[in-house]
């Protein structure tokens, strides 16, 4: 009977098989030229191997060793998340503004190797292919448009509207035909095949808006039993919905009356709105988009690695170096991280979308680059795996849990405040209203999702119902964000269901049980070592994490 490090090894290679867009973004090789099966039979063949993992560790998960135990019973938990949102017919709903397999599709070529012919025989062939995994997908969507189970209008638009920005004159596919002649590519070959990629994304996009926008939904929420299935998914832990809702609101609260004490640190003579105009239009506060800003957030990376290595971490050689990058557009608004590949020599890489902006103000991109990069989702994706002794290989390639993922990575935000690393007050109000941000997802997720009201002493809209406009406004004028993203981020929450509130419900875990670790250990707590526990587990569910820690 294979060992569970040994059942990993198998399952990573036959998932790798059926998911080459995975395998590309992980950096695990000799995939680069081939799609995923996104039509029903491919999906189908996911679940199989989903229900042939289950059996396999099943005699496990009371393993008497507990590295062996420990890797099971993660594998288990991952796999029987993906088990029933099949059964539950995600494959069949999966569209939306974020993250569903267009968007999957279309930024693997943000990470595909682009070094010498052979990639660029890869890239070249999956533009020219780019329409199999799209006809695949359309195969998927159209069997939910039969049963009646489809999104909302909202999302279906959003889609359309990416699809166009590939398919268009100023795609971002365009790129790669210069970069070809740059790295070893035949650009006229990219370039044909960029016209058959363009091709299928704009068949895509007029089966969208002709066959399926007018069967979706009009109503955006999605109501509470899909939302706990989304929960389970993202964050890997129960949780009672309405108290978190209150809770969101308690933060909200909370962190508007610290950012306005900290204004006045900046300018006591200017309201919060003021000063944060002043830190916008500031040019000598700002960077514009490209190497400027890109130098600014390396050094902030470079910087953090050198002084916490040693002290608060143990950061290997392999993984100290974290690169950062402008998003080509066309795709979401943020910031986000990609981790390095399985071999180390694709480091981890952090991605800029600033959208329309012609500067970026500095005073928010501190906390974002500790969150995005070291020590946030840098050091635990990039340690964890080293971890190749105590996770097995599927777990260090796949299971991510965005709850002790992006958990972990507010953590690391406040972590840096507390060693003092946000001692410049306009750093610090930045670091405050990322928080606030992630507590205002939550009542705006929340209360959208379900329907529940806006509390009587909310900052705005007080006492009435949410509508896509409400929480977009929320999101600008609370959470003080340019109005292009905050339609994006809307879109997102209302798309990808119950991902905004991992951030912040995974750093109250972390917290929860930091302190029942201080509680237990007493004077022999050491902070350095628990962060090495919570490292050491990965992005696991928060209730596995909660287990392996404590």
């Amino acid at each position: 009977m294979p060992n569970p490090f040994e059942i990993a090894n198998q399952l990573t290679e036959d998932y790798a098989d059926l998911s080459p867009i995975k395998a590309t973004t992980y950096g695990i090789e000799g995939r680069d030229d081939r799609w995923d099966d996104f039509s029903p039979d491919g999906e189908q063949a996911k679940r199989d191997l989903w229900a042939s993992a289950l059996a396999d560790l099943a005699p496990h998960l009371d393993h008497r060793d507990p590295v062996e135990r420990f890797a099971a019973k993660v594998m288990t938990g991952y796999v029987t998340t993906k088990a029933r949102r099949h059964d539950e017919g995600h494959w069949r709903r999966d569209l939306n503004h974020s993250y569903s397999p267009f968007q999957i599709a279309r930024d693997t070529f943000d990470l595909i190797d682009t070094e010498g012919a052979e990639s660029w025989a890869n890239i070249t062939k999956r533009l020219a292919t780019f329409g199999e995994p799209m006809e695949g997908y359309r195969q998927s969507l159209a069997v939910g448009l039969d049963v009646g189970d489809v999104v909302a209008v909202r999302q279906v638009e959003a889609v359309a509207e990416q699809l166009d920005a590939v398919a268009g004159s100023d795609s971002r596919f365009d790129d790669l035909v210069a970069e070809a002649a740059k790295k070893g590519g035949d650009p006229e070959e990219v370039s044909a095949a960029v016209d058959q990629a363009k091709r299928a994304s704009f068949e895509l996009a007029e089966w969208l808006r002709v066959e399926y926008l007018p069967h979706a939904r009009a109503e955006d929420a999605v109501g509470r039993e899909e939302y706990l299935s989304g929960v389970d998914h993202f964050l890997g832990m129960d949780i009672d919905l309405d108290e978190t809702y209150e809770w969101g609101w308690e933060e909200v609260h909370r962190l508007r009356d610290e950012m306005t004490a900290s204004a006045r640190e900046i300018e006591p003579d200017m309201s919060i709105l003021e000063v944060m105009e002043m830190l916008d239009s500031d040019p000598d506060r700002s960077a514009t988009p490209d190497e400027y800003f890109v130098a600014f957030v390396q050094e902030i990376q470079d910087t953090a690695v050198q002084q916490l290595d040693g002290v608060h971490f143990d950061v290997p050689d392999e993984i100290r170096t974290v690169t950062v990058h402008m998003a080509p557009p066309g795709g979401s608004l943020g910031a986000w991280y990609h981790g390095p590949s399985e071999d180390f020599s694709r480091p981890g890489s952090i991605w800029y979308a600033p959208g329309e902006r012609e500067r970026i103000p500095y005073w928010q991109e501190v906390t974002t680059a500790y969150h995005e990069g070291f020590p946030g989702h840098h050091l635990q994706v990039a340690l964890s795996e080293m971890q190749r002794e105590k996770l097995s290989r599927f777990h260090r390639q796949f299971i991510w849990y965005s709850g002790s993922g992006e958990g972990w990575a507010l953590y690391a935000e406040r972590l840096m405040d507390e060693l003092g690393y946000f001692e410049n007050p306009e750093y610090r109000l930045g670091l405050l209203s990322s928080q606030l941000f992630r507590s205002t997802r939550i009542v705006v997720d929340i209360g959208m999702q379900l329907g529940l009201p806006i509390p009587d002493d909310a900052p705005a809209y007080a006492g009435e119902e949410w509508t896509y406009d409400k929480a977009v406004d929320y999101i600008e004028k609370i959470a003080i964000n340019p109005r292009d993203q905050a339609e994006s981020e809307v879109k997102r929450y209302l798309g990808w269901v119950a991902q905004a509130i991992s951030y912040k419900v995974g750093e109250r875990e972390i917290l929860d049980i930091r302190r029942d670790a201080m509680k237990r250990e007493g004077s022999e707590f050491d902070r350095k070592a628990f962060h090495h526990r919570v490292l050491d587990a990965g992005a696991i569910r928060l209730d596995h994490l909660r287990e392996a820690v404590l």
